[in-house]
């Protein structure tokens, strides 16, 4: 099979196709046939070395496909069924895992990480990762679904607790994960406050739904949060962004407030007064994807129309390095995906 494998870490340049050995399902295990991948921040980190160093590695943890073999155990009928895949593994037997909270797993393992990922014509993956794809969904926006709406949903629904009439922050609305965070707090009933960086963004961003759309680099975010909150502030704070915006995230949070964070693009490091938040009651809710269920949840939705990605752009699959440029460029609003068929 033809795959994206880096055998060297560095810039774009390194995705490059090559011929890979084709997998064999073994038992309890399905065949598919990659239609479509998407990208996500977390594929850069890993060619640049900064995340779950091994080599050669096949990246990506997002995939929608077909099913065309199935190992033995496995239900035939499962054979040319298109699927959305789970974009990790996990043990199945540890205390986590039998209480159905499989992100909390030991030994869990990111595809594309630890593991060979999605960037490649065939996939090999346990029968327990496959999910229906949603019919109304092109290949391409059911590969953007799984990490960016399973962490979204499990951030803001299971631990934030969020609900209808609350007022939910949403930092970085042209990111594929805050992008699903605002489509899923808006299903929800919530009021919601979102960022962009510069005009342009703010533009697009509005045409996600009614919310009010902070421009970062030429608005006091804090502000305008009170303004609209007559002084109250968020009930909710949804932030991957990291070091350049905790604090002002934390300022931004209405006493009793909930703080959900689920990455650090800008940075991990940061200074808290732990005091402050003592005496605000604030919730801090640290967050890693999300579990079985709740993808099943996340898609089931999108199937009856609740959500649909936003796809920046949809490369060819040799177009890997190409993708990868888009993806960090300040320009890109949503998914990047890449394509196999």
């Amino acid at each position: 099979m033809k795959a994206i494998v880096i055998d060297e870490y560095g810039g774009p340049e390194v995705l490059r196709p090559s011929e890979w050995p084709d997998p064999r399902p073994g038992p309890g295990e399905a065949l598919v046939q990659v239609r479509a991948a998407s990208l996500n921040k977390r594929d850069v980190w890993v060619r640049r070395g900064l995340r779950e160093p091994g080599l050669p590695r096949i990246l990506g943890s997002d995939a929608a496909g077909r099913v065309i073999a199935v190992g033995t155990g496995v239900d035939e009928g499962w054979i040319g069924r298109d699927v959305v895949i789970l974009p990790y593994l996990y043990c199945g037997n540890c205390p986590s895992c039998l209480a159905g909270v499989e992100n909390a797993c030991a030994r869990l393992r990111l595809l594309g990480g630890a593991v060979d990922g999605c960037y490649a014509e065939l996939l090999t993956v346990p029968m327990t990762s496959l999910f229906r794809k949603p019919a109304v969904l092109s290949f391409e926006e059911a590969a953007a679904m799984p990490v960016v709406y399973l962490s979204a949903w499990h951030m803001l629904v299971t631990r934030a607790r969020l609900a209808a009439g609350d007022t939910a922050l949403i930092w970085g609305a042209s990111s594929g994960l805050g992008s699903a965070a605002i489509q899923i707090a808006r299903r929800i009933g919530a009021r919601v406050i979102a960022t962009a960086g510069g005009p342009a963004k703010v533009e697009r961003a509005k045409a996600l739904g009614d919310q009010r759309i902070v421009d970062y680099q030429s608005e006091n975010v804090v502000q305008v949060v009170r303004d609209l909150t007559d002084g109250r502030g968020a009930d909710v704070v949804f932030d991957h962004v990291g070091a350049e915006a905790t604090r002002t995230s934390l300022d931004c949070l209405a006493r009793g407030g909930r703080f959900v964070i689920g990455g650090a693009t800008t940075g991990s490091d940061v200074e808290v007064n732990l005091m402050r938040l003592v005496a605000n009651n604030v919730q801090i809710h640290a967050c890693l994807i999300g579990t079985r269920a709740e993808l099943a949840a996340v898609l089931r939705l999108a199937d009856q129309g609740a959500f649909r990605p936003v796809i920046d752009r949809v490369y060819r699959f040799d177009q890997a390095g190409d993708a990868h440029r888009r993806l960090e460029s300040p320009e890109h609003f949503g998914k990047v995906v890449l394509t196999l068929v």
